[in-house]
């Protein structure tokens, strides 16, 4: 049986489309389970309850994007999620740094440790907000909030 080059052509844009929507979805529903997850929402409204460093973003508005899925720090088991969280404000953006543990008998999960690192290098921990904010890139001041 001969196949026309036409036919050939119809078959690979067909099945190149289909495959894309595949990705597409997956991708999507990938980060749809990470962000209604337990350990993101806990750390995300941490970030929300922390007034020293939604003003360092300009939040409100705040905005929470999606994680890279090939980020190395983004790791979930059953027992340990990791998570680089991407968040901007008005003013400044970063990313605030995760980590929960589940606990077996609950089988809910406890956030262990939330740091926003803004892009411009000063950080907070969003657990125990200090009063003062250091600067991580080096030789730089203490800043009083």
């Amino acid at each position: 049986m001969r196949v026309s080059t036409s036919q050939l052509q119809q078959l690979t844009i067909f099945t190149t489309v289909l495959t894309g929507g595949g990705v597409a979805t997956m991708y999507y529903l990938q980060q749809k389970t990470f962000s209604e997850s337990d350990y993101h929402r806990l750390a995300v409204e941490k970030l929300q309850s922390c007034t020293e460093a939604l003003d360092l973003l300009g939040a409100p508005p705040l905005k929470v994007h999606n994680i890279r899925l090939t980020d190395r720090n983004n790791h979930v088991d059953q027992h340990v999620a990791q998570m680089k969280i991407p968040v901007a404000g008005c003013r400044s953006s970063g990313h605030v740094f995760a980590s929960s543990l589940r606990d077996p008998q609950s089988n809910t999960w406890d956030l262990k440790h939330a740091v926003l690192r803004l892009l411009d290098g000063q950080t907070i921990d969003l657990l125990d907000p200090p009063s003062v904010m250091r600067d991580t890139r080096g030789g730089g001041v203490d800043q009083q909030v």
